[in-house]
């Protein structure tokens, strides 16, 4: 053991000039940000610089090593400019499962210069189409199922010059074609060059407002790579601080398992991209699957899973059988949705040696912005942690004055990971940043004495579902669309394993029938976000003077109702 430091001894020497977490002001896109000064320039050199022969990525019997992998993307990444004709800056959409082919047509398009549009694996035809429509994709990856709504008439009728590659779909409809066809054909090749700077965007991401269709997050390499590195930064600092020394004899690799989609950045960053310089292996999942999860980290000794707390809990549920040891695990982390305390509480007793953490972040600030981990946690469960020392936070009031440790109000947010802005959305821009750089989050928070930060509470309306952003206004529209619903509130329904989920209060023609309903809502929403609990109302729905629905009187009639009353799937 060597000998403690102080948090703040542990910074100053990890971030010193020279040091590998060397930590440098600068101005980026406007905005003067804390850079790692040695941080690589691109995900590309990220990509080229860890490609290694240690075993990188598994699903189901097939196995990668990074150098593999790498030269699986540089194929792809060569029929995406040869044969589809994509250049810097083209926007290249991936509409699929946790599949190596996402992960290999994520690593190609971000080390060609285009922007990979990471689509929600949920979203039926509609959704699909904005999302395209959107982000303007010239060309999109997609699997079967994906397939099969992306070439329903509406979307290729609107869509005409839209290139689609199909991946794992055994019959290929008309104007589709085949990668695995088209990369086989190609042979090896290197990836075909690009000059890619640290400000180019890299990334486009949708998250669910609260009104309205998704929002897509741009990213940059810059913004990516700073929070990959912070959370290296992180672990390092907790390390010091314990005194730990790094071990005589090399331990084995880390794996973790990618429980979570890829759209999503604690997937997307959290699971797949960190792995890069920890030489960590990644086992991917069809789907959840608690049960198979267990059994996945027992047979190939992972080391750490990442997902929201309603997978977690199963996880927990499954280790107390004490069936499979899961005693390779080393750490359990969160996000996108706190934690119960007993839940915390429980993963530090159930795992053996795992213990549990987690952190608050947003798609915007690309999943960073504070962490808290092992006793820390275990003393706090309901903290988000410390922030992360490439971001800034500040609690304000509604006239936007700071306030002091311990007070409440709306969470603020800067730095070197936080996006530059939603793309083609200036009016949301100009709503959601503050005194030029700040980001407003809509969360209602407050920090204490020592740094911790609470999330207390949410202003936005917006329902998380096991980690899934829902925006109520979404839902409410789609339910709208039904010819004999008049009226309709959309609220969240606390739930034990979820978290939350959504419940919906209509009003409408008499006879109005939930299940009905419910089949229509499958053609304009994802699964995930058609309400669980339906209540029909008699009467119409009750307003302000203003004509605003009151949700909230709405919301806690629903609830006292639901008590055993409501209609649920």
């Amino acid at each position: 053991m060597a000998t403690p430091v102080t948090r703040q001894e542990a910074i100053a020497a990890l971030t010193a000039p020279g040091m590998p977490y060397a930590l440098e002001e600068l101005t980026a896109l406007g905005r003067k940000v804390r850079v790692f000064s040695k941080a690589p320039a691109s995900l590309r050199v990220l990509y080229e610089e860890t490609a290694t022969d240690l075993p990188f990525l598994v699903y189901q019997d097939e196995r990668m090593t990074f150098a593999e992998a790498w030269r699986a993307a540089s194929r792809v990444g060569h029929v995406l400019v040869h044969g589809c004709g994509v250049r810097p800056g083209d926007r290249v959409a991936i509409a699929m499962r946790n599949y190596p082919e996402w992960v290999l047509a994520f690593c190609a398009i971000t080390s060609i210069g285009a922007v990979a549009v990471a689509m929600n694996g949920h979203w039926q035809a509609d959704e699909l189409l904005y999302g395209l429509q959107d982000s303007g994709a010239t060309v999109v990856l997609a699997d079967a199922e994906r397939l099969a709504r992306l070439t329903q008439p509406q979307v290729r009728a609107a869509l005409p010059q839209l290139q689609c590659l199909a991946v794992r779909t055994p019959e290929l409809p008309a104007g589709v074609r085949a990668l695995q066809a088209l990369t086989d054909a190609v042979g090896e090749v290197s990836m075909p060059p690009a000059s890619i700077a640290p400000d180019d965007h890299a990334t486009i991401l949708y998250t669910s407002g609260s009104t309205g269709h998704p929002k897509g997050v741009v990213s940059t390499h810059r913004n990516i790579l700073s929070a990959l590195l912070s959370w290296e930064l992180d672990r390092a600092v907790a390390e010091r601080v314990a005194g730990l020394e790094p071990p005589a004899v090399p331990p084995p690799q880390p794996g973790t398992l990618l429980a979570v989609p890829l759209f999503h950045v604690s997937g997307l960053h959290a699971s797949y991209l960190v792995g890069y310089r920890m030489q960590r292996r990644m086992v991917a999942m069809y789907r959840w699957d608690a049960e198979q999860a267990a059994e996945l980290i027992a047979r190939e000794r992972l080391t750490s899973v990442n997902a929201p707390a309603a997978m977690t809990g199963d996880l927990v549920r499954v280790a107390r059988q004490n069936r499979l040891s899961l005693d390779t695990l080393v750490t359990v982390g969160g996000g996108g949705a706190p934690r119960a305390p007993e839940q915390v509480r429980q993963i530090g007793a159930s795992f053996g040696h795992a213990l549990p953490n987690t952190g608050w972040g947003m798609t915007e600030t690309n999943a960073i912005g504070t962490g808290i981990g092992g006793e820390d946690y275990l003393a706090l469960p309901a903290s988000s942690g410390r922030c992360a020392l490439v971001l800034e936070l500040r609690i304000v009031d509604e006239t936007g004055q700071t306030l002091p440790a311990g007070q409440r109000g709306e969470l603020l947010v800067r730095g070197t990971s936080v996006f530059p802005g939603y793309w083609n959305r200036p009016e949301a821009n100009a709503r959601s940043f503050v005194d030029g750089d700040w980001f407003r989050t809509g969360d209602v928070a407050y920090i204490d004495d020592e740094g911790f930060l609470f999330i207390v509470d949410r202003i936005k309306d917006l329902i998380i579902r096991g980690g899934e952003n829902i925006g109520c206004g979404q839902v409410e529209a789609a339910l709208l669309l039904h010819p004999d619903v008049h009226e309709a509130a959309v609220y969240a329904v606390p739930d034990e394993r979820m978290g939350e989920e959504v419940g919906a209060t209509v009003h409408g023609a008499p006879g109005l029938d939930v299940e009905a309903l419910r089949a229509f809502l499958t053609q304009h929403l994802a699964r995930f976000e058609i309400p669980r609990y339906i209540r029909v109302a008699t009467e119409p729905l009750p307003r302000t003077p203003s004509g605003k629905i009151l949700k909230r009187q709405i919301q806690q009639a629903a609830l006292a109702e639901h008590q055993g009353q409501a209609t649920s799937v």
